[in-house]
């Protein structure tokens, strides 16, 4: 039977325990006392063992229970996480994480607190040196010092500094083998980058630092896409907002602004208002304003002419005349020109207000004996108009009454001028020549443009109105006949259901004489589908049945001119048959017009509109929508009816 002092030979090893347990009674991280009689850095020594030692039991016995010889481990450390994280100022002005720590974290192989691994998956455990001294050197609280001697630091009274440098080999190692891959730093980040280094520095250390925290040289241009991401949800095409940096501010941009593009304070200061370059985003007709509202620069046009005959009586609906079912939508700018207007010329605006609703407003509108013209726009594009000025010709002096005429309405809209010409030339199948005179004084009388600016002088001509603008409409009765004869012209007209139209414009005046040169220079027309416009029974479909017996012709037209070619494109160019109020049918255009950015040097029109006249069509609104209403109420309840 073995001794007691046999128990423990020194040629055996003693027996490790494992890791994290310590012996009852012996404060955690306070060193062991040596074996007397052995030096304590002695080479060879035996590790300290336990002082006292257990009797042995025999083996049929079960043993009691003894402390297993432990193996002292180094005196603990203060956790440099933990000083750290008390520093709640530092911790703020961390770096946010990136998105491979980010990812992870949500996986759960991210170390403590966001550390950096260290470059290389299979890095070994000695691959980052003494490293990063000078890193957990900037980190250390000054006023925390005393921490290690709370936790038991041997080294409470002498320099913090010195613990953390032995102690930084220690972590690297500890980690490595907990975590059995390559060794992981604490996230010890400084509260600021560290400084530009140069290619010629010396220091190992600091080169090894800057390569182990590499995320901190590139702050800046890590933070700057999370900006751009958190903007794009105004939308790609808006201006970075200024408060796109903050979280909270930008959800209330979101919900504040909606459709509207935010606008910046200073460029509200620099804008001038008064005189802006082409290009410049202050500009208020400039480009920049100009692509919010018309992205394609094209903008939709309705122009309309109707010889009213002088007939009080006004047809029960318009909706035919301006909103046509082949426009699925509405047009931005309406233009009707009347000749031989109803003598209630107020009544007939408010008619047209009445129809296009409380969308649309009256720009301008102006008359020449009985000539009208009336200029409706939608109500949020009147601040990119300029003033409207508008001139009249006469052609029949005679007459008390000016029956006969022109009356040109023009204006600027951003930066292209616009002019609208409503004439009403002599009648009569063989008067083409004065009809051709009408012309020519038309276009040398009207003295437009007057205060606005013309918008290309250098291809402007004095003897020719219809230079002088971008874009030209020329509408209204002209009075061209159907040559042949009434007998020729019905032979056409009765062959079927089908009308041969292009047979009959073989016979007209006008496309006979522009293609002379000797009217409508540089204009061009639809091409026309429809049936002629003159001179038809007073609320019938049948042409003249008196016994003058018109032929019936084209006589009402709608004619355009751009100065730069393709800028206007004819979508549509029909007639009105259900407005049988005339002998004339009503004759209408839609067209798309682009339109191009302009400076702020014009007198702008302010917003200026027609207020009594766009109050009065809502009310009439109102009041057939409930008169409506109250007869489909009526209607049903005379339809009761009891059974006894």
């Amino acid at each position: 039977m073995p001794s007691k002092a046999e128990s423990l030979r020194p040629s055996e090893p003693a027996p490790q325990p494992p890791e994290g347990r310590t012996l009852q009674g012996q404060l955690p991280g306070a060193p062991l006392a040596p074996r007397a009689g052995s030096p304590p850095d002695a080479p060879g020594s035996e590790s300290p063992a336990l002082a006292c030692s257990t009797p042995a039991t025999p083996s049929g016995e079960d043993p009691p229970a003894r402390a297993a010889p432990v193996t002292p481990r180094p005196p603990a450390r203060p956790r440099l996480e933990r000083a750290l994280s008390l520093d709640d100022k530092g911790w703020r002005r961390r770096r946010f994480r990136g998105s491979q720590e980010d990812l992870e974290a949500r996986n759960g192989t991210s170390p403590s607190r966001g550390s950096v691994q260290s470059e290389g998956p299979g890095a070994p455990a000695h691959s980052c040196s003494p490293p990063c001294l000078s890193t957990s050197l900037q980190e250390i609280p000054k006023s925390r010092g005393v921490l290690g001697s709370e936790r038991g630091s041997p080294s409470s009274g002498g320099n913090p500094l010195s613990g953390v440098a032995s102690s930084s080999p220690n972590l690297l190692h500890r980690d490595a083998a907990v975590a059995g891959s390559s060794p992981r730093l604490p996230s010890l980040l400084p509260p600021r980058p560290p400084p530009a280094l140069s290619l010629d520095i010396a220091s190992d250390s600091l080169r090894t630092a800057n390569k182990v925290d590499s995320d901190l040289a590139d702050y800046k241009l890590r933070a700057q896409p999370l900006l751009v991401r958190a903007h794009s949800s105004l939308g790609p095409g808006r201006p970075r907002s200024p408060l796109a940096c903050d979280d909270c501010s930008l959800r209330s941009a979101k919900s504040s602004f909606s459709l509207l593009a935010p606008i910046r304070s200073k460029d509200v200061r620099s804008r001038s208002y008064l005189e802006g370059s082409l290009l410049a985003s202050g500009a208020l007709l400039g480009a920049d304003e100009l692509a919010r509202y018309f992205p394609d620069r094209n903008v939709a046009l309705f122009v309309a002419t109707w010889n009213m005959q002088g007939q009080k009586e006004l047809p029960p609906s318009l909706d035919e005349f301006l909103l046509p079912a082949e426009a699925d939508y509405a047009q931005d700018l309406y233009v009707i020109g009347v000749q031989e207007g109803c003598s209630d010329r107020r009544e007939w605006e408010t008619r047209l207000q009445e129809t296009l609703g409380p969308h649309y407003v009256l720009l301008s509108s102006a008359a020449h004996g009985v000539l009208y013209m009336s200029l409706f726009i939608r109500r949020d594009l009147i601040w990119f108009c300029s003033e409207v000025e508008c001139s009249t010709v006469t052609t029949r002096i005679v007459s008390q009454i000016k029956t006969k005429g022109a009356l040109g309405v023009s204006f600027t809209f951003f930066g292209t001028s616009f002019l609208f010409i409503t004439s009403h030339f002599t009648s009569g199948d063989g008067k083409v020549a004065e009809r051709l005179l009408d012309y020519t004084r038309t276009v040398q009388a009207l003295a437009l443009p007057r205060n606005v600016p013309d918008t290309n002088p250098y291809r402007s001509s004095a003897a020719d109105v219809t230079t002088r603008f971008d874009e030209v409409f020329w509408f209204g009765d002209f009075n061209f006949r159907l040559s042949g004869g009434r007998t020729a012209v019905d032979t056409l007209l009765c062959q079927g259901l089908v009308v041969d139209v292009p047979a009959l414009l073989q016979h007209d005046q006008l496309i006979r004489e522009m293609r002379k040169g000797s009217i409508f220079k540089g204009f061009q027309e639809p091409d026309i589908h429809f049936l002629p416009s003159y001179k038809f029974d007073i609320g019938k479909d049948t042409y003249d049945s008196t016994s003058k017996q018109r032929t019936p012709s084209y006589t009402d037209r709608v004619l355009y001119r751009s100065r730069h070619k393709g800028d206007i494109c004819p979508v549509s160019y029909s007639s009105c048959p259900g407005i049988k109020t005339s002998d004339h049918r009503p004759v209408y255009g839609l067209f798309r017009v682009k339109v191009r950015p302009g400076r702020d040097n014009i007198p702008l029109a302010a917003g200026k509109f027609d207020r009594e006249l766009y109050l009065l069509g809502i009310k009439r609104r109102i009041s057939k929508e409930i008169q409506r209403q109250q007869a489909l109420q009526s209607q049903n309840s005379s339809t009761i009816c009891s059974v006894s």
